[in-house]
């Protein structure tokens, strides 16, 4: 224990660790960066009243394996301000320690669902309360998001399949249309989290903010 205490790698690391904390010391002095969440109570009282105001949107997650993923869209559905993520079939759910550590404290505010529901019947549900659905997937008839006529006048809900095998053909047939994000590269998609983000701050932009 004594030799990688006094190591060179160790003394870089802490190093390192001094150094961050200083620049992070200076950044809060300076107010260069927020790095602190908004206290809810605080933000809706005094600047920020569109804090706890949901956009009618959902999130359904079709049997996605990573909980990790889940952790992050989880966040990414609080910041967004999202109606609920409903996490069907064998998607992990909160409090799993992987969601809970890349979610952030995100996830006691954000509405997961109903434990036992099927992506298929969370779609039938959505669309007999006149939800507009929308399966993302990859496929030849899919439209790019960039075109696709995604109303702002009816709440919609998106879906978004397994990591590997992507929406169940069963729940693609009850979509309104199948959507897709363009790439340029070798791969033709991308991770899930990272979609999720695109096509709800896409959503926000054309209008519901």
């Amino acid at each position: 224990a004594l030799a990688v205490a006094e190591s060179p790698t160790r003394a870089r690391v802490v190093a390192n660790n001094i150094s961050f904390l200083l620049r992070e010391f200076k950044a809060d002095q300076e107010e260069w960066l927020r790095n602190v969440d908004r206290n809810r109570a605080e933000a809706v009282s005094k600047s920020d009243e569109k804090i706890g105001v949901k956009h009618p949107v959902v999130i359904v997650l079709d049997n996605v394996r990573s909980a990790h993923n889940v952790g992050n869209i989880l966040r990414l559905a609080e910041a967004a301000q999202v109606e609920s993520v409903r996490l069907c079939g064998m998607t992990p759910r909160p409090p799993h320690p992987k969601i809970m550590k890349t979610a952030m404290g995100a996830a006691e505010f954000v509405d997961v669902g109903d434990a036992d529901a099927s992506t298929l019947q969370t779609v039938l549900d959505l669309k007999a309360k006149g939800y507009v659905v929308y399966g993302v997937e990859t496929t030849e008839t899919a439209i790019t998001l960039w075109d696709a006529p995604i109303p702002s006048s009816n709440p919609v809900a998106f879906v978004f399949g397994n990591e590997l095998i992507g929406v169940d053909v069963e729940v693609l047939e009850e979509c309104k249309n199948v959507i897709s994000l363009p790439t340029y590269g070798n791969k033709n998609s991308l991770n899930i989290a990272t979609c999720v983000g695109i096509v709800a701050w896409d959503y926000l932009r054309r209008g519901a903010t």
